[in-house]
């Protein structure tokens, strides 16, 4: 077999794994998903789901990777051997592909609109509706940011664990945290940020509702990169003297973590500028830059925040396409070199119709029985369907088909304690996958009538 590599340290292993958790999910979707569902009880909800259906999970991912020093697939080919367990690992290995096909599009407009930014795109009054439309239907520049992010990602996965994914992860993840504390302190430190902060800190239980403890609990799984084999993959590489349990809280830990500063950075500048709290996924690319032309500081402000998506983004994709790599150097004895090439062309094929879907090319809504266009269908589909699908069945094969009892006896391999056997226990067999199924139930709730 080919050889896959290792992480070089503990430290390295969490900030990869954080690296992956951390990115757009994070510092954009988490503050727009706070705003919309009423501020400070959404994030205390959130903090809820992340430590007692995220954690649990997330635990048991790395447990399986870790035990098989396997990819997704080889994990339950291993442990199960029956096919319809190796068709979930598939399915997380095709998530992890197809979520990187068209995440590596809203990196590349990350990428072009830091540029913008830097430019001074944004200083003066415009409508930043219309530069983003005109922005997103030129068909050479969106194809052009999207063939970058997927040859910087592919740079660095074919450098390999401890030589690409873990140095870049030490590098960029400190670098992450100081840019987010800093924009924060600029942004709670603007006139009329008050207002923003009392919305983010100041609880109004009376906004408790179904919608909002769901929409909890689907972003505690996105935002923490669950369901897609990326933590599995990663974990296949993790020494077995490491802690599992305490190498999961901390990456939990840190992408709680970002998820909170990042919603320091974004609420209080949207409430000083007088904007709405739930404006929605325009919020990056409509409603900030629109912010920055007006507020105090707001160019040096615009670019560091955008340099804080590219970084954040990066160390996703990386992660993302780890997982189709790890597949075809695990199971079909491929080069990384040639496995990087092949899943990095693929991608760019793949994630063309998305990064053309808005304003360059609309064949594909056209078609029948489609609708809508393809970037909204890859992002339904392998955004939302198949992590909560992945994701519980993880926890049912752990929980009930491998067995808590082997999984415990991998957690405590090489003389670590396992404290909380008895409560993660509970956890992975009852919380996890009921909430989990509670939540693919809303989706496809929400997709029928609609």
């Amino acid at each position: 077999m080919t050889s896959r590599g290792s992480w070089s340290s503990r430290s390295g292993f969490i900030l990869a794994g954080a690296g992956s958790a951390v990115g757009l999910g994070a510092i954009w979707r988490f503050p727009y998903i706070t705003g919309a569902n009423g501020g400070a009880v959404f994030v205390f909800a959130f903090l809820l789901c992340c430590f007692f259906i995220g954690f649990p999970v997330m635990v048991a991912e790395l447990t399986l990777g870790r035990h098989t020093e396997r990819n997704a697939v080889g994990v339950f080919d291993v442990l199960s051997g029956k096919r319809r367990w190796k068709l979930v690992g598939g399915l997380c290995t095709l998530s992890g592909f197809m979520i990187f096909s068209w995440y590596s599009v809203i990196a590349g407009w990350v990428i072009g609109y830091l540029y913008k930014t830097a430019v001074g795109t944004f200083q003066s009054a415009q409508d930043t509706g219309q530069i983003f439309a005109e922005f997103a239907a030129n068909p050479l520049n969106v194809s052009l940011l999207h063939a970058l992010v997927i040859f910087l990602t592919a740079y660095v996965v074919y450098r390999g664990i401890s030589g690409g994914i873990e140095l870049l992860s030490k590098w960029l993840m400190p670098l992450l945290f100081v840019l987010l504390i800093l924009l924060a302190i600029r942004s709670v430190t603007l006139p009329g940020a008050t207002a923003g902060l009392d919305f983010y800190l100041k609880p109004d239980f009376s906004k408790v509702n179904s919608q909002m403890l769901l929409a909890a609990m689907g972003q505690a799984l996105f935002s923490l990169s669950l369901g897609a084999g990326s933590m599995i993959t990663y974990a296949s590489y993790l020494s077995k003297k490491e802690n599992i349990v305490t190498s999961a809280f901390w990456i939990t830990f840190f992408e709680v973590l970002v998820c909170l500063i990042a919603g320091f950075v974004v609420l209080p500048a949207v409430s000083a500028m007088g904007k709405d709290f739930a404006e929605g996924p325009e919020l990056i690319f409509i409603v900030l830059p629109s912010i920055f032309g007006e507020m105090p500081g707001g160019y040096f402000f615009g670019v560091g925040f955008f340099i804080l998506i590219v970084i954040a983004a990066l160390t996703s994709t990386v992660a993302m396409i780890e997982v189709p790599v790890a597949y075809l150097v695990d199971e079909k004895g491929w080069t990384r070199k040639k496995a990087v090439t092949v899943g990095a062309i693929a991608a760019f094929v793949v994630g063309t119709p998305a990064a053309l879907a808005h304003g360059a090319s609309d064949f594909w809504s056209s078609l029948p029985g489609i609708g809508t266009d393809f970037f909204t269908v890859i992002s339904t589909v392998f955004g939302d369907l198949s992590l909560s699908v992945g994701s519980f069945f993880v926890a049912i094969f752990v929980g009930w088909v491998w067995g808590v009892g082997n999984a415990s006896r991998e957690i405590q391999s090489g003389g670590t304690a396992f404290k909380i056997r008895r409560l993660w226990t509970f956890l992975i067999r009852y919380v996890a996958p009921i909430t989990i199924l509670i939540i693919f139930a809303r989706v496809i709730w929400v997709l029928v009538t609609s």
